[in-house]
């Protein structure tokens, strides 16, 4: 019996040879073969799937694209003109009745014939206002503390310096808040956080000054981040989950993110499946809607209401239009886009929900589609003496999650507070990508959860419209700031 590895093809000479041994020898090198030959065309199409893949059509980042790709937009053209729009109130400087300095220009002599006109009246004044910043340097307040011998026991007794003074020397307030401001919202690292502050106010600033600053404020808003946690496992609003990987000390670690229109809650944990969303103990407590993508292990807990998003699923089925030409995916395409514009249509509308003939006609539809992609997708048979669990395509997974998870994916239609996509909890989780890109990973497991108090803080702060800078100088006062809605919780 000639014998061959799977690496090799059997050569014209042991061929016939093959044959001469007769019909099973034959079949048995005929069935290697095909085995072989299905097993590369699995690991071709896995490796055409993964060159089809860019951001349009999977979950991959728009920066993994390269330049070659350019991913066509799912938006469609709006017909209008790029920039500000008829009737849009635009922003423009507009000139003060006080300014805070005046310089006048003087006449002293005719354009025309070249008189002196010193002494003559000055008949009006054309103006004109140059907005800038007045040389900024740091203001140094010196704390005296009195000191005074008592006359009848002849004891000294101090003045109490007040509380947040506690140095020799030491940064103010408004400084640090800067410090936090420029490393921790808009990811400048630490050693140029400390060249910016030197350049500002001609006062180099160490390093860990900066962290000392960042470790204040988390420590500030700590209180707060927990009301943020509370307040989204009661919330009645739609609460979308997100998670990417960050490295801490160079170790993958993974950023949780739990988000509403008016608030947003970041914590890094080892794990990204069900072990962290238990240990965070958000979504295990809520039983509102929680929106998220297909990551299984978002399904594992029953409380809760889920709803899937679309976006994930739309590209999904973009991918498997471009790739396997199967109508069905265009068809289910164009019914969640459909579905989407007649909600958004209903609801500018103000009405609360869609007729029980369009969500019937839509269901329909939805169950047809699925149907036909199952019919022409079946469940993959298993090989004989193979064990474990038999792979599926692509397709046929997506088609299984359209029918298993019906409920969810169509949320939207049927409740219109759910949304159709998690663009939300995607765009709060984006930040922590941009942070990674511009200053690198977290030194430490601290400095990466002083990171989520501080981000969690702002991010809520900007929803609920408050400038960045006065809730940082705020926090490092000892008064953070608490969202009103919030306000009695906190105070409970």
């Amino acid at each position: 019996m000639i014998k061959m590895t799977k690496t090799e093809l059997p050569t014209t000479a042991e061929i016939r040879a093959i044959y001469q041994q007769g019909e099973e020898a034959t079949v048995a090198v005929y069935e290697r073969l095909v085995a072989t030959i299905r097993a590369l065309e699995s690991r071709i199409r896995t490796l055409e799937d993964q060159l089809g893949k860019d951001s349009h059509n999977s979950s991959k980042p728009p920066s993994s694209d390269g330049l070659k790709k350019k991913p066509q937009s799912m938006r469609h053209k709006s017909g209008k003109k790029s920039g500000g729009q008829e009737g849009h109130a635009g922003h423009r400087l507009e000139m003060v009745s006080e300014p805070q300095k005046v310089e006048v220009h003087s006449v002293s002599q005719c354009d025309h014939c070249q008189a002196s006109l010193a002494g003559v009246g000055v008949d009006g004044y054309k103006k004109r206002q140059v907005f800038d910043l007045p040389v900024v340097e740091l203001e140094v307040t010196e704390h005296q503390s009195e000191i005074k011998t008592c006359p009848v026991c002849g004891e000294n007794t101090e003045a109490v310096f007040p509380d947040d003074v506690t140095q020799e020397t030491q940064y103010g307030a408004r400084v640090r808040a800067q410090m936090v401001y420029f490393n921790a919202y808009q990811f400048i690292p630490l050693e140029r956080t400390s060249e910016v502050i030197e350049d500002l106010y001609q006062q180099p600033v160490a390093e860990g000054t900066v962290v000392a600053a960042a470790g204040r404020v988390g420590q500030q808003v700590a209180p707060v981040n927990e009301k943020i946690k509370n307040h989204l496992i009661q919330t009645e609003d739609p609460v979308g989950f997100d998670e990417t990987g960050v490295r801490i000390d160079g170790k993958l670690n993974w950023l949780h993110s739990a988000s509403t229109e008016r608030v947003t809650y970041y914590e890094i944990h080892q794990r990204r499946g069900s072990e962290a969303m238990d240990h965070i103990g958000i979504l295990p407590k809520r039983t509102g809607w929680s929106i998220h993508d297909y990551w299984k292990a978002y399904l594992k807990y029953v409380n809760t209401q889920h709803g899937l998003c679309n976006a994930h699923n739309i590209r999904d089925l973009i991918f498997i239009v471009e790739t396997e030409k199967q109508d069905w995916a265009g068809e289910m395409l164009d019914l969640l886009l459909k579905i989407k514009q007649t909600v958004e249509i209903s609801k500018d509308d103000s009405q609360i929900a869609l007729s029980e003939q369009q969500i019937a006609s839509f269901n329909v539809q939805y169950d047809q589609i699925v149907s036909a992609g199952l019919l022409i997708n079946p469940a993959p048979k298993r090989t004989e003496g193979k064990r474990g669990r038999v792979k599926q395509s692509f397709t046929k997974n997506m088609l299984d999650r359209l029918f298993d998870h019906k409920e969810k994916v169509l949320a939207f239609m049927n409740d219109f507070t759910v949304p159709f996509e998690n663009n939300l909890a995607e765009r709060d989780i984006r930040m922590t990508k941009v942070k990674q890109k511009v200053s690198g990973g977290f030194r430490s497991d601290e400095g990466g959860k002083i990171f989520c108090l501080i981000r969690s803080y702002i991010s809520t702060a900007r929803k609920n419209g408050q400038p960045v800078l006065d809730v940082l100088y705020k926090a490092l006062l000892g008064s953070p700031y608490v969202p009103p809605f919030m306000a009695a919780h906190v105070a409970e």
